[in-house]
């Protein structure tokens, strides 16, 4: 599987987002990245979140930024020390 530059500035944007809180959101501002303003409209677009600048995540977002914390905390633990003999 490959991942496009534009999937992984989504995945990048959405890990900005608080998975202990749906209460907190963020704001892109209009002189950000225009990458990750280009990805915010995208996530936007496909329900993601709730405003074309960030806001909150929806219901579908939230599911998916759980799976990707859950991909990035196994990705940045040590496997090794956490296997038995």
């Amino acid at each position: 599987m490959t991942l496009s530059q534009q999937v992984l500035d989504e995945i990048r944007l959405l890990a900005l987002f608080n998975p202990g809180s749906a209460r907190e959101g963020i704001k892109v501002h209009h002189d950000a990245d225009p990458d990750m303003i280009a990805a915010c409209q995208r996530l936007f677009d496909k329900g993601l979140i709730t405003q074309r600048d960030g806001g909150y995540l929806t219901d579908a977002g939230l599911e998916l930024e759980r799976h990707i914390d859950a991909v990035t905390t196994v990705l940045n633990s040590d496997i090794r020390s956490t296997q038995t003999a």
